[in-house]
């Protein structure tokens, strides 16, 4: 196992910096753009982001602590998020409020001698650990973190010409 409680708030802690430096600032027309039919935007994504801040990563740990097993997890509906109304800016900034807060939260738990192995029970997934939400929450924000810039290059895929074949990350 990889999993390094250290290492994984390292890039949870970074990540709210990392996009508002990325994305503030950028025209609509960058936040705005997608992969195509059902596909997010930049915005949205960002959105999404938001809505498991404040839905899923520490409720859940929370609930397994509290619950264990012996209740399922609380579902998610993971597209409410769309559709809100205020600026990338606000919205980034929503973001590493609600980060900062819970990572504060994780790290007093930590104190307290956090058992990684405890479990709780995933609504569609059976039995999940601790560990492997908190690994999940890494993955799930370098996960975005490549969509949010895989959109933005689709923009210009059209205008690369014959360089597109050198364009990884526009090979599908």
């Amino acid at each position: 196992m990889n999993f390094n409680m250290k290492e994984a708030i390292e890039v949870l802690e970074r990540t709210p910096q990392a996009l508002e430096f990325f994305l503030s600032g950028l025209s609509d027309t960058w936040l705005n753009c997608n992969e195509g039919e059902g596909t997010w935007t930049v915005t949205e994504v960002i959105e999404h982001l938001i809505e498991l801040e404040n839905d899923a990563w520490m409720p859940r740990l929370e609930f397994i602590i509290q619950e264990g097993e012996s209740k399922p997890l609380p579902s998610l509906d993971r597209s409410s998020h769309i559709n809100e109304r205020s600026s990338i800016e606000q919205k980034l900034i929503e973001f590493k409020t609600l980060r900062t807060q819970n990572l504060t939260k994780l790290k007093v738990l930590m104190d307290t001698e956090l058992n990684l192995e405890l479990t709780g029970l995933h609504p569609r997934l059976g039995i999940v650990k601790l560990r492997e939400l908190l690994s999940t929450w890494v993955v799930h924000d370098l996960t975005h973190t490549a969509q949010i810039v895989r959109v933005m290059a689709e923009r210009y895929r059209a205008d690369i010409g014959p360089w597109k074949e050198y364009i990884g990350i526009l090979k599908k």
